[in-house]
């Protein structure tokens, strides 16, 4: 029976609180489990299943031994699986989304919006999955005829986050599939029941048995076995960039192509000539949304001086009209997912307090609980304060002004990270400008909404390696096979 937090959930059979190998639901043999808790009021949502590294390792050997019947599969055959796939997603949408609220936490709005988001990259997959893979080129050779086949990998690890635990795996498994490949999945132990869940869903479209498998348990547990296991040959990674350089060095011994969408510190440059009340409302968007759980949250707003201070009494008014509460009020912000997230706000707060910056609104905890922290506004941020040169995830807005368009460029610059950065501006000259000189994967030019299934979503530098979405998020679990053939 599930926690009362679950009460409003209708199909009870998308809790569940076992991994998922080779078709069936399996506890750990030794009957370890991890607890799952509301990070809204510290409730027990439920207890899943801590897989050993042994029984981690058995679900390569199953999703080996699944590969080759599914690669060798018509590719329309898979597509009918994937889009089977997505229909169950949106007819259990509303259900999918309580289970994210309750463990997760963030605002039932926008759980929804993420179920949507899930299901947008099975949906663009199963139709993906359908599309030829064989390109002829031009020969070289007289009597030659030259062909490139794309194959799929073979068995890929998934590693998933706690912020959007439905999105991310749907990104990632749904592009696998479509190439051909089989899975091993580990969600984050805070939030392992949206995963489990969506497997659910694909035992019922169709999936066979050791093709996608979602393996429970503590990351330092469960995937060592994959980094070290020949037979994973490709890995793909949402996360911090300090987990990510652990796993690019552990995955050096078995040369796996990998996937990285790391972290982030996105600049928000506005400049002068901007429409300054959408450049608000955008900006608050891209601070707030998640409670600022996100690697695209913007983490420095540069602010041209001519409008700097009628932005920032702009920003701070929206920034205080926004409401926090339990997901389930359907709030604008919920609550953070644990102690270290708090204690980072906090600690990027007062540094930046004892360099100088200016307290413009929030900056505390908030009564409601633990993990609820204050929509935060400082301005007159310096470039010292750790706040300009960490990734804050979390809802404080560090806001601070710059003269020049070649300055905003530099200091935008100037982080190892290179995700996402957002511009507002109306002259389409310094918006060109703007788009070549920044080093990021991604620039969103006058609004903050810039991903989808369609697009090649990724960093550059230390942000990542790779893109999800769109062809080239498939084409990352597949190799290009170059056949030379002469018929004599």
């Amino acid at each position: 029976m599930p926690d009362s937090s679950l009460r409003l959930i209708e199909d009870l059979r998308l809790v569940r609180n076992f991994s998922y190998v080779g078709g069936k639901w399996v506890a750990a043999a030794d009957g370890s489990t991890l607890t799952v808790t509301d990070p809204a009021d510290g409730a027990v949502v439920g207890e899943v299943a801590s897989l050993s590294a042994e029984e981690s390792a058995e679900a390569v050997t199953v999703a080996q031994e699944a590969f080759p019947k599914w690669s060798s599969m018509l590719p329309q055959d898979r597509s009918a699986i994937l889009r089977r796939w997505f229909d169950l997603i949106i007819e259990n949408r509303e259900d999918l989304a309580k289970l994210m609220v309750a463990e997760q936490g963030k605002p039932l709005s926008e759980a929804r919006g993420e179920i949507d988001y899930a299901a947008s990259f099975v949906e663009f997959y199963a139709e993906e999955a359908k599309r030829p893979n064989i390109e002829g080129v031009t020969s070289h050779l007289n009597t030659a005829e030259v062909e490139l086949w794309l194959e799929p990998v073979g068995v890929v690890a998934l590693i998933t986050p706690w912020n959007f635990p439905s999105a991310m795996l749907t990104r990632k498994a749904a592009a696998a599939l479509a190439a051909g490949c089989t899975i091993v999945a580990h969600p984050s132990h805070e939030t392992p029941f949206s995963a489990l869940a969506l497997a659910e869903l694909a035992e019922r479209a169709g999936v066979e048995p050791g093709v996608f498998n979602v393996v429970t348990g503590r990351a330092s547990t469960v995937v060592p076995p994959w980094t070290d296991d020949s037979r994973v040959r490709a890995l793909s990674f949402t996360g911090s960039t300090e987990v990510g350089r652990l796993l690019y060095r552990a995955s050096a011994e078995t040369v796996k192509k990998l996937v990285m969408e790391l972290g982030g510190h996105a600049p928000v440059i506005v400049f002068d000539d901007c429409d300054l009340d959408h450049a608000v409302a955008e900006t608050i968007k891209a601070k707030f949304a998640t409670s600022g759980q996100d690697c695209l949250g913007a983490n420095r707003i540069y602010v041209q001086r001519g409008i700097y201070d009628e932005f920032c009494t702009r920003f701070t008014n929206a920034t205080k009209a926004l409401t926090i509460g339990v997901g389930m009020d359907d709030c604008d912000l919920g609550p953070l997912m644990n102690e270290g997230a708090v204690a980072k706000q906090e600690a990027h707060v007062a540094d930046a307090l004892e360099k100088g910056a200016k307290l413009a609104c929030g900056g505390k905890r908030n009564p409601l609980g633990r993990l609820f922290y204050d929509a935060t506004v400082l301005t007159d941020v310096p470039d010292e304060a750790e706040i300009m040169r960490e990734e804050t995830f979390g809802p404080v807005a560090p806001i601070t002004p710059f003269e020049t368009e070649e300055e905003a460029i530099r200091r935008a610059n100037d982080t190892e990270y290179g995700l996402v950065a957002y511009v507002h501006a109306h002259d389409p000259r310094r918006i060109y400008r703007l788009s070549r000189a920044l080093q990021f994967g991604m620039v969103a030019v006058n609004r903050t909404k810039v991903t989808g299934a369609p697009i090649p979503f990724g960093g550059v530098k230390q942000s990542g390696l790779g893109r999800e979405g769109a062809r080239r998020g498939m084409e990352e679990f597949m190799e290009i096979k170059y056949v030379c053939r002469d018929w004599g």
